[in-house]
């Protein structure tokens, strides 16, 4: 086996100095991203069939909307559909028509 350090080489100890440490990145988004978006992780839409929430144009929405319903993470839902203008899909409970009355009514 070949030693391709030093014979002088320092090792490090065990005591780390937070100035050493290189910092850690996500391989996929930016660290942002994970807390921004961590909540999709909750959302009761995740672990349901995603169909649902994105019916035909004329289908029902009932199904989803009774999902988003006992949702913890509405509201962030909701605000991220509105802030990214999602024109698609039931998001926070709401259809995209109800969406646009909302930002209607906000402007």
């Amino acid at each position: 086996m070949w030693n391709v350090l030093d014979d002088d080489a320092v090792f490090p100890t065990d005591e780390v100095r937070p100035s050493e440490v290189a910092p850690v990145l996500p391989l996929f988004g930016t660290v942002e991203d994970e807390t921004v978006l961590g909540w999709q992780e909750r959302a009761l839409c995740a672990q349901t069939d995603p169909e649902a929430f994105f019916p035909e144009k004329g289908g029902s929405t009932r199904e989803a909307k009774k999902v988003c319903t006992g949702c913890e993470v509405r509201a962030e839902c909701l605000e991220y559909a509105l802030e990214h203008d999602e024109r698609f899909g039931i998001w926070g409970g709401l259809s995209e028509r109800e969406r646009r009355k909302l930002k209607k009514r906000v402007v």
